[in-house]
């Protein structure tokens, strides 16, 4: 009983400290952030499309039936497909960072508070993070053949921030006509 308890404290930590690492990581996003139309509009979530497929079994399913498969070229796709869907990955929470650095300057050059939007912000981030660490080992387990990865819930999250900034930047009067 002891050792599951230290076993369970220890998994816990680690991945507390998993999500910390990741929340900081998301929230440090460097540079300056453009916010205008065309910054905003360039992150769609129709460049993460291909992503929701890439590691669908039904690929696999179908390298399998075919004449000359052999289990290598199975790990050899699983192992290329990894690789793209994390670098996917890279680019969604660098774009997830910088819709939330750019949040964060609007809500500081408000001239109203908006404690609204600074809790959804918080909120999104943690989902952000705990999706990323979900996902992470989701990847992990597909890379040795064990379940799937559904990324529709982080970039849903992603959405929605792209989504409220869109929302906070105003339209130019010229756009409008």
């Amino acid at each position: 009983m002891a050792i599951v308890i230290s076993v369970s404290l220890v998994v816990c930590t680690v991945l507390m400290v998993a999500l910390i690492f990741l929340t900081r990581r998301l929230g440090g996003a460097g540079g300056s952030v453009p916010v205008t139309l065309e910054w905003i509009e360039e992150l769609s979530i129709q460049r993460y499309r291909p992503m929701m497929r890439l590691l669908d079994a039904r690929d696999l399913e179908f390298l399998r039936s075919q004449p000359g498969y052999t289990p290598g070229l199975g790990r050899n796709l699983r192992a290329q497909r990894c690789r793209i869907f994390r670098a996917y990955l890279r680019c969604l929470s660098s774009d997830f960072a910088r819709v939330c650095a750019a949040l964060k300057v609007l809500m500081v050059q408000s001239r109203r508070d908006r404690p609204d939007l600074a809790d959804a912000l918080i909120r999104s981030r943690v989902q952000f993070a705990c999706g990323l660490l979900s996902l992470h080992c989701q990847v992990v387990l597909y890379r040795l053949g064990v379940g799937t990865v559904d990324v529709r819930g982080l970039v849903r999250i992603f959405d929605g921030m792209r989504i409220e900034l869109r929302n906070l930047v105003p339209v130019p009067v010229a756009m409008i006509a």
